[in-house]
Protein backbone atom coordinates (compact mmCIF):
# COMPACT_ATOMS: atom_id res chain seq x y z
CA UNK A 1 0.00 0.00 0.00
CA UNK A 2 1.13 3.78 -0.77
CA UNK A 3 2.78 5.01 2.27
CA UNK A 4 2.77 8.79 0.96
CA UNK A 5 0.69 11.01 3.19
CA UNK A 6 -3.05 10.70 1.75
CA UNK A 7 -3.90 14.68 1.44
CA UNK A 8 -7.06 14.80 -0.60
CA UNK A 9 -8.44 11.99 1.61
CA UNK A 10 -7.65 14.00 4.61
CA UNK A 11 -9.44 17.31 2.75
CA UNK A 12 -12.31 14.92 2.33
CA UNK A 13 -12.64 13.84 5.25
CA UNK A 14 -12.65 17.33 6.79
CA UNK A 15 -14.90 18.70 3.95
CA UNK A 16 -17.30 15.33 5.07
CA UNK A 17 -17.37 16.81 8.81
CA UNK A 18 -17.66 20.42 7.84
CA UNK A 19 -21.06 19.45 5.64
CA UNK A 20 -22.15 18.82 9.26
CA UNK A 21 -22.12 22.17 10.94
CA UNK A 22 -25.32 23.67 9.53
CA UNK A 23 -27.39 21.01 9.94
CA UNK A 24 -29.57 19.97 12.80
CA UNK A 25 -27.00 17.23 14.82
CA UNK A 26 -28.06 16.28 17.90
CA UNK A 27 -25.47 17.99 20.40
CA UNK A 28 -23.73 15.24 22.24
CA UNK A 29 -22.63 14.29 18.53
CA UNK A 30 -21.69 17.85 17.26
CA UNK A 31 -19.21 18.37 19.53
CA UNK A 32 -17.34 15.45 18.72
CA UNK A 33 -17.95 16.04 14.99
CA UNK A 34 -16.94 19.27 15.76
CA UNK A 35 -13.45 18.38 17.97
CA UNK A 36 -13.15 16.09 15.16
CA UNK A 37 -13.68 18.37 11.99
CA UNK A 38 -10.82 20.55 14.04
CA UNK A 39 -8.64 18.13 14.38
CA UNK A 40 -8.98 16.98 10.46
CA UNK A 41 -8.72 20.85 9.61
CA UNK A 42 -5.39 21.13 11.06
CA UNK A 43 -3.97 18.52 8.95
CA UNK A 44 -5.40 20.15 5.61
CA UNK A 45 -2.12 21.19 3.51
CA UNK A 46 -0.22 18.88 5.71
CA UNK A 47 1.61 16.19 3.21
CA UNK A 48 5.01 15.35 4.24
CA UNK A 49 4.39 14.18 7.82
CA UNK A 50 2.96 10.55 7.55
CA UNK A 51 3.36 9.94 11.59
CA UNK A 52 1.89 13.14 12.20
CA UNK A 53 -1.20 12.35 9.88
CA UNK A 54 -1.16 8.99 11.32
CA UNK A 55 -1.43 10.02 15.16
CA UNK A 56 -3.70 13.04 14.31
CA UNK A 57 -6.73 10.96 12.24
CA UNK A 58 -6.27 8.37 14.42
CA UNK A 59 -7.57 10.82 17.25
CA UNK A 60 -10.35 11.23 14.67
CA UNK A 61 -11.25 7.76 14.02
CA UNK A 62 -11.39 8.26 18.28
CA UNK A 63 -13.59 11.03 18.42
CA UNK A 64 -16.03 9.34 15.96
CA UNK A 65 -15.99 6.54 17.27
CA UNK A 66 -18.28 7.83 19.89
CA UNK A 67 -20.93 9.31 17.50
CA UNK A 68 -23.52 7.03 16.45
CA UNK A 69 -26.17 8.78 14.87
CA UNK A 70 -26.79 12.52 14.48
CA UNK A 71 -30.32 12.66 14.23
CA UNK A 72 -30.08 13.87 11.13
CA UNK A 73 -30.17 11.69 8.09
CA UNK A 74 -27.60 13.58 5.81
CA UNK A 75 -25.49 14.22 9.07
CA UNK A 76 -25.52 10.40 9.40
CA UNK A 77 -24.45 10.12 5.88
CA UNK A 78 -21.62 12.47 6.25
CA UNK A 79 -20.64 10.80 9.45
CA UNK A 80 -20.38 7.44 8.13
CA UNK A 81 -18.39 8.89 4.52
CA UNK A 82 -15.81 10.68 7.36
CA UNK A 83 -15.27 7.73 9.80
CA UNK A 84 -14.98 5.64 6.23
CA UNK A 85 -12.36 8.34 4.85
CA UNK A 86 -11.15 8.12 8.46
CA UNK A 87 -10.26 4.66 8.75
CA UNK A 88 -8.80 4.71 5.13
CA UNK A 89 -5.81 7.12 5.78
CA UNK A 90 -4.98 5.37 8.96
CA UNK A 91 -4.89 2.42 7.31
CA UNK A 92 -2.41 4.13 4.22
CA UNK A 93 -0.48 6.01 7.13
CA UNK A 94 0.86 3.18 9.15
Amino acid sequence: MDKEPPAARVEQLHEELAATQELPVERTASRWIGEAEAVAGDLVGVDSDSDLVYRRVSHVVDLLANVDETGDDTADQHLAEAKRLAAEVVELTE
